[in-house]
């Protein structure tokens, strides 16, 4: 028809035509460059090689390094992406997660090191592990609910499911990985830090010696928000303190008479003791959202320097 310009005709479409049609055009303008296309790929598959040895051999010789620059662009990528394509739903979950964290790795740096603050740190890293398991687990669920079709019982369209699918199985990985790293740089301060630095005083029988607080609970009670430990050495501390001191602070020892815990009867570390399979995916999600922007940025350098188009 006279008078319609073809961009009416693509906001018309759905975002599903529109995107054909987009593709349709890609594959016009670069068809019989075949040989170009090759030489890219090839450009692709070399650079991923050599930055896969490049990162392997870093880690290994400079491990501390390597996880510190990865641990910051994990940070920062996603930033730079939320800004550019807008995404403000997570922007705003990032800006509360990095001002909280902020705030946590301060005071685990502090030194002298409050005798508040391993309870402080392992609750918080705690809460981020377990909302992230939550939400990751939650996101598989929608996603294999999804293939199998189960959304018809619901009425709810397959795109719309499997997009809530993705989003929160990477939240949940996303934010796991940061919480499981971030609580490993809490843990290497504070364990340089945590000997010794427990003020000496006469321990009654109702005062944890972690954060000099009244145990309200009996050993015996299940307390509502946490329970009151005893160690084997007989002496009694709030739950959340002594796994801060224990886990977080990498301590084995009372924080009162320095004998021996036994690491068994404490809960697991759960940013240390994932199973092989989860931590494997959590090493695979940091090379995706850490390396892989800053490898194709390389490969995009490349192709400009010879003019590949």
């Amino acid at each position: 028809m006279a008078g319609v310009h073809p961009q009416d005709d693509l906001l018309k479409m759905t975002h599903r035509e529109n995107w054909r049609v987009q593709h349709e055009r890609m594959h016009v303008k670069h068809r019989g460059h075949e040989a170009m296309h090759a030489e890219m790929v090839l450009i692709l598959i070399a650079t991923l090689v050599v930055a896969q040895i490049v990162l392997v051999q870093w880690k290994q010789r400079h491990h501390r390094s390597y996880n510190l620059v990865t641990l910051v662009q994990m940070w920062v990528v996603p930033l730079y992406f939320t800004i550019k394509l807008y995404w403000w739903r997570f922007l705003s979950m990032w800006g509360m997660f990095s001002v909280v964290t902020s705030y946590v790795i301060f005071r685990a740096t502090r030194r002298p090191l409050s005798c508040r603050t391993p309870r402080m740190v392992y609750k918080w890293f705690l809460l981020i592990y377990k909302l992230s398991y939550a939400v990751g687990v939650l996101g598989y669920l929608a996603i294999m609910f999804t293939m199998f079709g189960f959304n018809v019982f619901f009425r709810i369209k397959a795109e719309d499911l499997m997009d809530v699918g993705v989003i929160m199985l990477f939240y949940g990985l996303y934010y796991g990985v940061m919480g499981r790293d971030f609580a490993e740089i809490c843990s290497d301060y504070m364990a340089s830090t945590i000997g010794g630095g427990m003020p000496s005083r006469s321990l009654n029988d109702d005062i944890c010696a972690v954060c000099g607080q009244r145990i309200l609970v009996d050993v015996d009670e299940e307390g509502f928000i946490e329970d009151t430990f005893q160690l084997s050495c007989g002496h009694i501390f709030h739950e959340f303190c002594i796994r801060g001191w224990c886990i977080v602070g990498k301590k084995q020892t009372c924080p009162y008479c320095n004998e021996k815990v036994d690491m068994k009867t404490m809960m697991n570390n759960p940013w240390e003791k994932t199973h092989v399979l989860y931590g494997q995916l959590l090493d695979w999600l940091r090379y995706l959202v850490a390396w892989q922007p800053v490898i194709i940025g390389v490969v995009h350098g490349i192709n400009f320097t010879l003019g590949l188009e």
